[in-house]
């Protein structure tokens, strides 16, 4: 077996709609009710599922917000990106700086969400 691309990743977020307005704001995701009250955020042909600690179901039990960690790609210059997340009230807690992906050389910068998780952006090229 061999993986050939990202679905989805799930968060668990302690308010889901800050989480929503932060990653619509920040990254431009948009969130889309899939069922009564179960939220995603999607960008590209990819999604973040969103769940809050008390609806977490029995086989994802012990997951807490802010255990993630995670990248995505993205188009543009990294430097038009730190300016766009810190217009958006986003810190920049590493970055931009050159690193090495899945891909070979990249540029990316690292913040935290609202619930802590580690977020990673880059640009390749």
């Amino acid at each position: 077996m061999t993986p050939t691309g990202f679905d989805h990743i799930v968060l668990c977020a302690r308010d889901i709609y800050a989480t929503m307005g932060f990653y619509e704001r920040a990254l431009g995701m948009k969130a889309r009710e899939e069922s009564t009250g179960k939220w995603a955020l999607y960008f590209g042909s990819a999604k973040i599922s969103l769940q809050q600690p008390d609806t977490i179901p029995d086989i994802a039990k012990g997951t807490t917000p802010g255990s993630a960690n995670f990248c995505l790609v993205a188009e543009g210059e990294i430097t038009q990106i730190a300016e766009h997340l810190k217009a958006n009230d986003v810190e920049i807690i590493a970055g931009p700086g050159l690193k090495k992906g899945a891909l070979g050389p990249m540029q990316s910068v690292y913040f935290n969400d609202p619930d802590g998780n580690l977020v990673e952006v880059c640009v390749y090229g």
